[in-house]
């Protein structure tokens, strides 16, 4: 059995995947960074509050074989954009660093369908600047998620994401061949498909799109 780090445990595809490994035999300890502890308790489970800011204070807590970050925000959440990448770049890319220094063995990133340094969208460069600078972080294993646009239950309510989903329940269908990578997918899935994916043991770098990350779920 293997001992797992989840950042972002709080969010829409880190609360699903946090459910799926304190389920699993193969994993028997589940450390969780955290802002604020989650109600959550169960005997394999550790919070740790930290501050994102300062994580090598935090060092000795990212161990084990698998790191899953699940950070992320939104403009609407995060107008000033410094701390947007600070959030979105900074923080995964730091939690590499420190992941390879104690010699984990895998790291997998929820990305972005798009994510691309060379974009002149703030956000699909910034994805993918950060997926750039973690396959120089030095791990052995990195798995990179870009999902399509992200469906479940939130505990925050997004009026205009709630449109989208609405609207992707018609367009869905109608996406077809190639489009099909475009179709939405729910985050239950993406979260299936990481924790899949860090039972098997292998060395590289590995994308997945959209369309993909639902055939490894």
């Amino acid at each position: 059995m293997a001992a797992a780090v989840v950042a972002g445990a709080s969010g829409l595809v880190g609360g699903y995947l946090l459910d799926v490994l304190l389920q699993s035999p193969a994993y028997q300890d589940i450390t969780i960074l955290v802002r604020k502890e989650l109600p959550i308790h169960h005997k394999k489970l550790k919070q740790v509050v930290v501050n994102f800011d300062h994580l090598a204070d935090y060092e000795r807590e990212i161990t084990g074989q698998a790191l899953f970050s699940c950070l992320g925000s939104t403009r609407k959440k995060t107008p000033d954009l410094a701390i947007y990448r600070k959030i979105d770049h900074d923080y995964p890319l730091r939690l590499a660093q420190l992941a390879a220094k104690n010699g984990m063995k895998q790291y997998h990133l929820v990305s972005a369908m798009g994510a691309n340094a060379a974009s002149s969208n703030f956000y699909t460069k910034m994805k993918g600047e950060t997926e750039d600078d973690l396959k120089n972080a030095g791990m052995p294993c990195l798995h990179i998620y870009r999902p399509a646009m992200l469906t479940g239950d939130r505990q925050e309510k997004r009026i205009g994401e709630r449109f989208l989903i609405g609207l992707f329940k018609v367009v869905d269908p109608l996406l077809m061949g190639s489009m099909r990578k475009y179709r939405s997918i729910p985050a239950k899935t993406v979260a299936s498909a990481m924790y899949k994916q860090s039972l098997i043991n292998q060395e590289g770098i590995f994308i997945h799109p959209s369309d993909e990350i639902k055939e490894l779920a």
